[in-house]
């Protein structure tokens, strides 16, 4: 078995250029950034804190089709265009996950594909129970 998978699900919005949704390495999972839309890829909503849903779903349905889910999560990187939604984004961010919380970046970039606010990855592990 080669020792990266590449995982590919319908419950998330599909690739929109050359990378993959995500990628299985050895025991880790790694999403790419996931932008705020359903599968369909119709931005349905302007609130920060239903588009943190929406990215949050879409990493979920990526650790799923891996075996893991968001409480395998050890490393998050969160994109903003505007800090001012840093609120909104932890208060949907608190909603998806529980201590011991993991690792976090965010940062505020000047513009992201499709032209939305946020932009969430992660990286889980799926060890098989062992502590890493």
């Amino acid at each position: 078995m080669s020792s990266k998978v590449p995982i590919r699900t319908t419950g998330a919005p599909a690739a929109i250029g050359p990378y993959s949704q995500g990628m299985r390495a050895g025991e880790f999972v790694f999403t790419s950034g996931q932008l705020p839309m359903p599968p369909n890829g119709e931005r349905e909503s302007d609130d920060v804190v239903q588009l943190t849903r929406q990215a949050l779903a879409n990493i979920s349905a990526i650790l799923s089709d891996a075996g893991a889910s968001l409480s395998d999560v050890v490393k998050v990187v969160v994109f903003l265009t505007d800090m001012k939604d840093f609120g909104a984004m932890n208060s949907a961010y608190a909603e998806a996950f529980s201590e011991p919380y993991p690792a976090r970046s965010c940062v505020e970039v000047s513009r992201l594909p499709k032209g939305v606010p946020i932009e969430i990855e992660a990286v889980a592990w799926i060890g098989g129970g062992q502590e890493p």
